[in-house]
């Protein structure tokens, strides 16, 4: 582990459907607010839109461990079997705002003719603006980082399964 990495998290989940239709980046990008939600208690909205330099970008609105989390996830790497999103994300806390580095990776890889093993995983580091805003709180990063790894962990395990099922429902309507 790094000296600024929060969290390293990786879950998966079996879709029931062929891997030929699934469009990983095109269900992220289409991803209605309501099937959002669905997906964990504490999703609070989605979007989409464009990035300055006209990446497509995914807007999550999130609550982990009490923080008001605004993820601007930026395609990296776009195919249909494996998506890659950066987001300086927006931390919004009791104490103020401040901001940590996330990268999101979903992927899915063939088992057989009609199923597939889908892989969400997480990766959060901290800014040098997270780093002064907990120095000047007096709260150590790595008191910070044991605190936090548990909340974003069982974030994501709870969501990779709902994931899965609404890529599923994605992939079995087209």
């Amino acid at each position: 582990m790094s000296d600024h990495e929060i969290v390293d998290s990786s879950f998966t989940a079996v879709i029931n459907a062929p891997i030929e239709k699934i469009d990983i980046p095109k269900w992220c990008f289409t991803l209605p607010e309501h099937e959002y939600q669905r997906c964990s208690p504490a999703h609070i909205a989605a979007g989409f839109t464009t990035a300055p330099d006209g990446r497509r970008m995914s807007i999550n609105v999130e609550t982990i461990g009490g923080s008001l989390m605004v993820q601007h996830y930026v395609e990296t790497l776009a195919e249909k079997d494996h998506l890659i999103l950066e987001s300086v994300s927006d931390i919004v806390t009791a104490t103020g705002r401040t901001t940590i580095n996330v990268l999101w990776e979903l992927s899915v890889q063939r088992i057989d003719d009609q199923t597939c093993e889908f892989t969400n995983h997480v990766r959060s580091k901290a800014t040098e603006e997270f780093k002064a805003f907990l120095d000047r709180q007096g709260i150590p990063f790595d008191i910070f980082r044991a605190e936090r790894q548990p909340m974003s962990i069982a974030h994501n395990k709870g969501e990779t399964p709902l994931f899965a099922a609404s890529i599923e429902r994605a992939a079995l309507r087209n």
